[in-house]
């Protein structure tokens, strides 16, 4: 990582899109058609560069910390205390199968470990483990981040504790982690791995939303408990590709995914549904090939926000501090294609796009730290690490 000590003052006053518009694209966001422009309102983000990572895919603060460590895809985890700006270095990450969408992926820490001192706590990650006769699968990895050092930290005691069910491809491996606000479960976003059928099969455990036990076993209560074997972790189906994955401020669980070409979703998960892929989508093959609408299976659980041209999701996160508290419980996305910050607000359970914020570039991820100030993660190399105030 490359440290930069100079704050950049961007305006984003003319950075507000709508999101309506006609079709197009998918999963890296190739096709899709830019959306309308509209004027900016409201104040814009003061936006301070610190540094550059290579092929940044996830980002997580060590509760009650201003650490922030963050994963690449390659397999390499690094981390800044972003009060002072000081590298810390982290050793122990797991070999990966990187290549396509596979390699490191998600990071999480139990938010009950919120001691003031970063010394030892649970860590848990995702990545692509490659497998027999060509075949790959995201797996979920535990263990203990030890930071004895000021600017060194190790993952020690690091074992498995859930596996994907393994797949040819190197695709919509989904991996993104999401605690129950009670923290008795791990929640687990599994893509359906670009194998489309395998969503509406519940003996696997691909396309699906899992709930887990903190040391990776299906929960009692999920759905499908009593079958046993994948069916059991599941929580619900009928998913394609979940890479923002939260849970909201007041409790409930959201999602947002890729479509293929068109139709990315916007789903708030509930126990038990199925949401409908592959058999109907508001996109279209890449083929060009027809899929139903959602509007003509009403058994499928259909999504709250729809977007043709794709957003392309990276990762979201809801607003829950006081820097930008005229925004708390809204949702942030971060934009692959649509190189934006979408903004979407709600009302009970329904959501609407409010705002979009063009940043220029492809977004990766995005966080809230601990004093509400939102960091953003550009993707690819050279990814620059962004801190927005106001």
């Amino acid at each position: 990582m490359t440290y930069l000590s100079h704050a950049l003052a961007l305006s984003l006053s003319t950075a507000m899109l709508a999101s309506c518009g006609g079709s197009a694209a998918g999963d890296g966001g190739t096709e899709s058609t830019p959306a309308a422009s509209a004027p900016a309102q409201g104040e814009p983000f003061a936006i301070a560069e610190i540094g550059t990572f290579n092929e940044p895919w996830a980002a997580a603060f060590a509760p009650g910390t201003p650490v922030l460590f963050i994963t690449e895809k390659a397999g390499a985890i690094e981390a800044v205390d972003t009060r002072t700006g000081r590298m810390i270095t982290v050793s122990g990450a797991p070999q990966v199968d990187y290549g396509g969408q596979g390699g490191l992926g998600d990071i999480a820490f139990l938010p009950s470990e919120s001691s003031a001192a970063l010394d030892r706590r649970t860590i848990y990650l995702t990545w692509a483990e490659a497998g027999a006769g060509d075949t790959r699968g995201a797996v979920l990895g535990r263990g203990q981040l030890v930071c004895e050092q000021a600017d060194a930290c190790a993952i020690q005691g690091l074992n498995v504790i859930w596996r994907q069910d393994k797949v040819t491809g190197r695709g919509h491996y989904s991996h993104r982690i999401a605690f129950s606000p009670d923290g008795r479960y791990l929640f687990l976003a599994s893509g359906e791995r670009q194998k489309m059928q395998p969503a509406q099969d519940t003996s696997n455990n691909l396309g699906s939303v899992l709930r887990l036990t903190l040391d990776g076993k299906a929960a009692p209560g999920n759905p499908m408990y009593d079958e046993g074997g994948s069916a059991a972790q599941i929580w619900s189906w009928g998913h394609r590709n979940i890479l923002g994955f939260e849970f909201a401020p007041d409790g409930q669980l959201w999602e947002v995914e890729h479509g293929p070409r068109g139709g990315d979703e916007l789903n708030l998960v509930k126990r038990g549904l199925n949401y409908g892929w592959p058999v109907v989508s508001d996109g279209i093959h890449y083929d060009g090939g027809a899929i139903p609408d959602h509007a003509t299976r009403p058994e499928f659980e259909a999504p709250k926000v729809g977007w043709t041209p794709v957003i392309a999701p990276g990762s979201m996160t809801f607003v829950d501090g006081d820097m930008f508290s005229g925004w708390n419980g809204d949702l942030l996305i971060a934009g692959l294609k649509s190189k934006a910050l979408v903004h979407v607000t709600f009302d009970g359970d329904e959501a609407s796009e409010v705002a979009r914020y063009d940043m220029g570039t492809r977004l990766r991820e995005i966080v809230e730290g601990p004093d509400g100030a939102l960091w953003v993660l550009e993707d690819g190399e050279n990814g620059r690490l962004l801190k927005l105030t106001r």
